[in-house]
């Protein structure tokens, strides 16, 4: 029968004490990962053009919201993706504020393919950089004399299934449907 003091000289330290082998140390590093690095802003602008007569002005603006995605590698195994998010309120008057926002975060990815880096990238990534830029938004509208925007949840995974369609029927040739 074995004496719990047989331990081999590899499973314990210069104490006696047993410690559990490092799966990394032996170049078991297979498994698939992800994580944030960080995120920070990387170009926010804030317009207020007619200021002061804009805060007389009676109707309603209209919000025009647009986004883009990007995406570039850093490193082997780094990326950097970019929500930009572009906010203008428009009056008969004239431009009530306008926000330009680049907001960044630094992803790590290990052991992924392409067909799985891509998803994440623009959908995934987007997903949890937005409510950081949303509040970044709502803040600098509120900072510029306005009520805060609070901008709707957007699904980023169906905005990406979308445009992959939209893309894959303009490289098969078919024409989209309601063009003449």
């Amino acid at each position: 029968m074995a004496d719990e003091n047989d331990k081999s000289e590899s499973d314990a330290n210069p104490n006696g004490n047993v410690t559990t082998p490092d799966p990394l140390a032996n170049g078991a590093d297979t498994q698939p990962q992800i994580g944030m690095i960080s995120q920070y802003v990387k170009d926010l602008s804030v317009e207020n053009p007619n200021a002061p007569d804009v805060y007389q002005w009676q109707g309603q603006p209209q919000i025009d919201v647009q986004f883009n995605i990007g995406s570039s590698q850093i490193s082997d195994e780094i990326h950097e993706v970019e929500l930009k998010v572009d906010v203008t309120a428009k009056a008969d008057e004239g431009v009530a504020f306008a926000i330009e926002l680049l907001y960044c975060g630094l992803f790590g990815l290990r052991n992924i393919t392409e067909e799985q880096a891509h998803p994440f990238l623009f959908a995934e990534a987007p997903r949890l950089l937005f409510p950081f830029a949303r509040a970044i938004i709502s803040e600098a509208v509120r900072d510029a004399g306005f009520q805060p925007l609070l901008l709707e949840p957007i699904d980023f995974t169906a905005l990406y299934m979308q445009q992959r369609e939209q893309m894959a029927a303009q490289q098969s040739g078919e024409q989209p449907v309601g063009n003449a």
